[in-house]
């Protein structure tokens, strides 16, 4: 009895032991837990105080933290649900926050903003939580490069205009390479760098063309400026008053300084200088306004500053007191970098009877004739010529007489006709004449600066060069196929239908009308056809006169508009030129519709293009002419 009394008594003291030791480690895991939920409940609670949610509510359950309150939005509930993440696992973390009526809330801004750069495309801002973010990733990664989504999203409804701001958006940093595209509902703004100026132009049309009429555009794009070489400025003064031949400056204060010296000397308009690249030095300011300056106290002549030469070339009438004078004072007050060539003009030698034309179609071909010193330069001029156009006919003759220097006043002359699309140069011993037409608003300072450096000082030209806007690749006009082609593109995406068997519009044309008013403001000039197609139901006959009838209820709407529709011509085709089966309802839908065609791809003038401004000078660099031989430009 006494060893079971003792094992009993050493079991219930393990028991005991047992019960002690399971007590002291609940009691621990207890305490263990609650330290746990206090410290993520406080730590939480001090994040979100700092970031200024003092409406949200923090309690922990177990292991889980449940974030409470009502959300002032659905931005700010995320963000809360943001920050919290930071302290403690997303996973613990218990939402049952919830979002203020959207009724009683003012809407948020929307917004996006697209950087696009080398190494890809950055999105940020907030966007509805309607909006495809999906879509947008995928049309952006089209583009090549990475794409980074840094947009937050609310849940609003999309304002109006905010669709057809985010397409357009899409398209723009698509275009542009280096840019920085802002979407607002109703509102892009695209800042990007073009290649050049023509680039320029075409990014510009192409943005306005793809944009929707109720869409506000703002675009900031620029072009690097030009590297001009040589650097010329050349301002004279004569019976017709003063003006500028060149004009290039280096920057903004540049430009106000020498339009500043030109207005004191008598020009009365603004002159029009092209900022640029390739100053020979800081300077170039300070010698341009002494050069002017010198000119208008001569009262006549003319300044040619080429990179740092300067030529001051003033006519015979002139005395040579006061030629001296001036010629001292301009080369004391010019930069140290520049030299400076006076020339006073002497009495002009009797003319030499020979000459060198050559014209140029508007086609490209190009015709000579003319005198050519011998075989060797005949060959050398035929083929600089036939290295720059398509030449049609070359009827050069030798003639030992021709005076020194003239193969290369003919090589010049050539090479100035590059700036024209059409026209004609003609070279005499005392003149060189370029007259034509030019897509290049700027075609005459370039000639004239060629000019200037082929010949050297002292060469006498007359130029008279038009400008066609139509010609200009910079401004990006449509020719007539992309006419034609937006026309019918509208059309085909209208909502323009017809009275069953009759010629009266259905639905509503407004929307349909302004695009075709902005499609047709640069193609009114074009011979375009109006065609009206049906279905084979009913006869011919009717068909015919139907579509005729249906074509020119469209272009009387569009006259209606304001658009200018007297190159428009309409024609009804029946049902003669099907394009889908006439067999089922969605071939014959497909079959009635209003096509337009090009009639010629000349644009009809009905006026000529205004008369050039003829501008004559001298050219101002010195440079002593070499014996007739091989010229620069073939050397």
């Amino acid at each position: 009895m006494p060893t079971a009394r003792r094992r009993l008594s050493t079991s219930l003291a393990t028991v005991l032991i047992l019960a002690g030791g399971a007590g002291l480690s609940w009691v621990g895991a207890e305490a263990a837990a609650t330290y746990l939920e206090d410290r993520a409940a406080r730590d939480v609670s001090q994040v979100l105080a700092a970031q200024g949610h003092d409406w949200a509510g923090v309690a922990a359950d177990g292991l889980l933290v449940r974030l409470t309150g009502t959300a002032p939005s659905e931005v700010d509930r995320f963000r809360v649900v943001t920050q919290a993440a930071t302290v403690v696992d997303a996973g613990r973390i218990l939402d049952r926050m919830t979002v203020a009526s959207v009724e009683a809330m003012t809407p948020p801004d929307f917004t996006i903003e697209l950087l696009r750069s080398d190494q890809g495309i950055s999105l940020i801002g907030l966007v509805p939580a309607s909006t495809d973010r999906a879509a947008i990733l995928r049309a952006l990664r089209t583009e090549g490069g990475e794409v980074t989504d840094l947009l937050e999203a609310a849940d609003h409804p999309a304002p109006e205009g905010w669709d057809d701001a985010l397409r357009l958006g899409l398209q723009a940093v698509g275009m542009a390479g280096q840019s920085k595209v802002s979407i607002t509902p109703g509102h892009v703004r695209v800042a990007a760098l073009a290649a050049d100026r023509a680039d320029q132009g075409r990014l510009e049309a192409a943005l306005r063309q793809a944009a929707a009429p109720t869409l506000n555009l703002d675009l900031q794009i620029s072009a690097p400026r030009p590297v001009i070489a040589p650097f010329i400025l050349r301002f004279a003064m004569d019976g017709n008053g003063a003006r500028f031949d060149a004009c290039a400056v280096d920057d903004e204060d540049a430009r106000d300084r020498v339009a500043e010296a030109a207005r004191a000397a008598g020009l009365a308009a603004v002159p029009d200088c092209v900022l640029g690249l390739g100053a020979p030095t800081e300077d170039w300011a300070d010698a341009a306004v002494a050069g002017i300056t010198a000119v208008a106290s001569l009262g006549q002549g003319q300044v040619t500053l080429s990179d740092t030469d300067v030529a001051l070339v003033v006519p015979p009438d002139v005395e040579r007191a006061r030629f001296d004078l001036v010629a001292g004072q301009l080369e004391g007050a010019l930069p140290p970098a520049y030299r400076l060539e006076a020339r006073l003009m002497e009495a002009e030698a009797a003319p030499v009877p020979v000459e060198f034309e050559a014209t140029l179609a508007p086609a490209g071909s190009l015709s000579m004739r003319g005198r050519i010193a011998d075989t060797q330069m005949r060959q050398a001029v035929d083929s600089f010529a036939r290295s720059r156009f398509q030449v049609a006919q070359s009827g050069l003759q030798t003639d030992a007489q021709v005076p020194g220097g003239w193969t290369v006043r003919v090589i010049a002359g050539l090479e100035a006709m590059d700036a024209l699309e059409s026209g004609q140069v003609r070279v005499t011993p005392e003149m060189i004449a370029l007259s034509g037409v030019s897509g290049d608003p700027h075609a005459t300072d370039r000639a004239a600066a060629l000019l200037s450096d082929r010949l050297g000082a002292g060469a006498r030209y007359e130029l008279a060069i038009g400008y066609d806007r139509r010609l200009d690749l910079a401004l990006g006009l449509p020719d007539g196929e992309e006419c034609v082609a937006r026309l019918n593109l509208i059309m085909s995406e209208s909502e323009i239908g017809f009275e069953p068997s009759r010629s009266s519009v259905a639905g509503d044309p407004g929307p349909t009308l302004a695009r075709f008013a902005r499609a047709m403001e640069e193609c009114t000039k074009f011979q375009i056809e109006a065609g009206g197609h049906t279905d084979s139901q009913g006869s011919e006959g009717f068909n015919a006169e139907l579509s005729r009838s249906r074509a020119q209820a469209i272009v009387s709407a569009m006259e209606e508009t304001g658009i200018d529709t007297a190159n428009m011509t309409v024609r009804g085709y029946g049902e003669s030129r099907p394009i889908a089966t006439n067999e089922t309802d969605e071939g014959r839908e497909a079959n009635r519709r209003i096509e337009f065609r090009l009639l010629s791809p000349h644009p009809v003038r009905r006026d000529p293009l205004p008369a050039p401004v003829a501008v004559s000078g001298v050219t101002g660099e010195i440079v002593v002419p070499p014996p007739d031989g091989p010229p620069p430009a073939m050397a």
